[in-house]
């Protein structure tokens, strides 16, 4: 996948989160979950970008350290909307696979720099 696909990817993810909130109930607590939820989905795909110019293989490890805690506190409040029933289970699936495939590569992607980073240390 390249930079460029994954930009779109995590855009569309952000939209996805977004649509996701808009069809959440209207309550305070939901309200708050709402934005936690906002907040931290469309982060993913802002930060990402900002992997995208990463100058060195550590600024690029730091900056997609913030982008996996971004989109694992976004599957969190996932979670808890699953968990709390606030949306039906099909609304959900669908950018719950999404966050959790968009994580493994993000994960992957840190492990081949952190071992490019540890081969050239040796």
């Amino acid at each position: 996948m390249t930079t460029e696909e994954l930009k779109l990817r995590t855009k569309k993810f952000s939209i996805e989160i977004i649509d996701l909130v808009e069809k959440l109930p209207n309550s305070n607590t939901i309200r708050v979950i709402g934005n936690q939820i906002v907040r931290s989905g469309t982060s993913v795909g802002a930060n990402y970008r900002a992997v995208c110019r990463a100058r060195s293989d550590r600024e690029f490890v730091s900056k997609m350290n913030i982008v996996l805690e971004e989109a694992d506190e976004t599957l969190f409040w996932l979670e808890i909307i699953r968990e709390k029933k606030w949306v039906l289970e099909d609304e959900l699936e669908k950018v719950w696979k999404e966050g959790n495939e968009l994580t493994a590569i993000f994960v992957s992607s840190l492990k081949t720099v952190n071992n490019r980073i540890n081969n050239k240390q040796s």
